[in-house]
């Protein structure tokens, strides 16, 4: 029996505590059992290192966006830190529709990337489907090195190329009536075995605001290292959002609706004491596990003092003014 970790390489999917045998990276700091991975020296305090798996083994596909990369930076978005190395970051995924666990780079080739359309619906002027191959040419595309958060405290720094969530928004113009956005992935479980699981509530879920999703700062991704984006990110469409815990980053986009009821993600419905709507990156709030004062920085041997919204508090704090009652950092 395999024990996962929890999150994809940029999307959290931390195990909640009711599944006994489940138990999350950073349980295994405190000293729980954890599964054989390509780390070494896993846990906080050790000096660990990561020694990249090999790339995987990948289908000879074109893709048919290529021309698009790289895209020219934005460089408004630049990071304090090195980049972490494709290497390791192309092979430390989680993707639990691929497996619990983080080497499932290999398994994520079953992804099948086209044809896929996404469809826009809900409390908006101008409901669409329309093919991924048409979207990303519609909007300019730029890349922004973000910082990464996962729940489980460690971190990342990435290159993506994509388009702020907000000139979607214009295209769909959703009505005054629409308070939220609710994201979905597919549903498959023919290419994806893990939604053969009936422990979580396929397909995968997130929900932002609208004011949230209108943030410059919110960013949906179809590239990663000048590149189209590697299935086991996420292919061909997803989300990032660097001041949350990475959870709310849902991957593999097919439907994003216009709504007034505030969406509940796939962690909210699993266990929504530990994994709530908000989910914004805060120190001073400890995970009901674990400590968030510090993350990993994977790929290297640092541990760093996390930061307020992930570094990103001036330009996102206001989004939060007068929702003081709301748990906002879970």
């Amino acid at each position: 029996m395999s024990i996962p970790q929890a999150e994809n390489a940029y999307v959290c999917h931390p195990p909640p505590p009711f599944l006994g045998h489940f138990r999350s990276s950073c349980d295994a700091g405190a000293g729980f059992r954890r599964p054989p991975t390509h780390i070494e020296g896993h846990g906080f305090g050790t000096g660990g290192h990561l020694r990249p798996s090999p790339p995987p083994r990948c289908c000879a596909e074109t893709d048919p966006t290529a021309d698009l990369y790289p895209a020219a930076k934005n460089e408004t978005y630049t990071i304090e830190r090195a980049l972490t190395p494709e290497p390791i970051a192309s092979t430390y995924n989680n993707f639990y529709e691929y497996g619990t666990y983080k080497q499932i780079s290999e398994a994520a080739q079953q992804l099948k990337t086209r044809p896929w359309e996404i469809e826009i619906d809900g409390l908006v002027e101008k409901p669409m489907t329309i093919a991924f191959d048409d979207l990303v040419r519609k909007i300019p595309l730029e890349t922004r090195l973000y910082r990464h958060r996962c729940v489980e405290a460690w971190s990342m720094t990435v290159p993506w190329t994509g388009f702020p969530l907000k000139s979607l928004l214009a295209m769909a113009n959703p009505l005054a009536s629409a308070k939220y956005v609710r994201f979905e992935t597919f549903m498959d479980p023919s290419m994806a075995p893990g939604q053969n699981d009936f422990l979580y509530p396929w397909p995968y879920i997130e929900g932002l605001t609208i004011k949230e999703a209108g943030h410059d700062l919110a960013f949906l991704v179809t590239g990663a290292y000048d590149k189209p984006m590697a299935k086991q990110f996420g292919a061909p469409i997803r989300l990032h959002l660097p001041w949350k815990y990475g959870f709310k980053s849902i991957k593999s986009i097919r439907k994003i609706s216009f709504v007034e009821e505030r969406p509940v993600g796939l962690w909210e419905a699993l266990q929504s004491s530990e994994y709530g709507f908000w989910a914004n990156v805060n120190p001073e709030v400890p995970h009901p596990r674990w400590s968030q004062a510090q993350e990993r920085v994977i790929g290297t041997s640092d541990v760093i003092p996390t930061q307020l919204f992930n570094g990103y508090g001036a330009e996102v704090a206001d989004l939060y003014a007068g929702l003081e009652s709301e748990n906002l950092y879970m």
